[in-house]
Parts: C-alpha cells; structure tokens; sequence
C-alpha cells in the first residue's frame, strides 16, 4: 500500500475517533439541552448517528491537512543569486562623446 494512502486512512481513522470524543463531550456536558432532546425522542439516534458522520468527515479532513502541511521538505539552497554582478572577463563597449 503506498505511504500516501495509509497516512490518509490513518489520519480518518483519528479524525473520527476525535468525532467521538466531540460528540460524547457534547452529550455528557448537555450543552443546547441536547441530551434531552436526543434521548426523549425516538429517531435520536439518528442525530447521534449523524453528529458522529458529518464531525468525523470534518476532523478527518482536518486532520489530515496538518499532517500533510506538517510533511514538508526544507530545501537550504539559496534562492535568487546575491545579487551581484559577475565578471565575465569579457571587455564591455561604451559610448563616450566627443569633445568638441
């Protein structure tokens, strides 16, 4: 399997586990009273359900957005030149006016 694709599965997998976690701080701590409305319903599983896919597709991409901006390469070559001119050893023409 090439690396790409197994830092990229594992990067989903955290990202959902991290989706997890998200959603159980949201239901333990009751915030917008959605433990109410979550478990006095009988589809509430499905916002669960739901919560837990749409956060995990979020964290996943996330996720592995920093991990591939984190995997970059350091190239130390000087970029541009100093600036300087370079003697070639060639003789160059100038213009000069005449005095009259």
């Amino acid at each position: 399997m090439p690396k790409l694709v197994r830092v990229y599965i594992k990067n989903v997998l955290i990202g959902f586990a991290l989706s997890a976690a998200f959603v159980a701080a949201l239901l333990y701590t009751n915030v917008g009273n959605l433990w109410h409305l979550i478990s006095t319903s009988d589809m509430g599983w499905i916002a669960v359900l739901m919560l837990f896919m749409f956060n995990g597709i979020v964290f996943a991409g996330v996720q592995f957005a920093f991990v591939i901006m984190r995997m970059e390469q350091r190239d130390d070559t000087p970029k541009g030149g100093k600036r300087q001119p370079v003697i070639t050893g060639e003789p160059a023409r100038v213009k000069v006016a005449a005095n009259r």
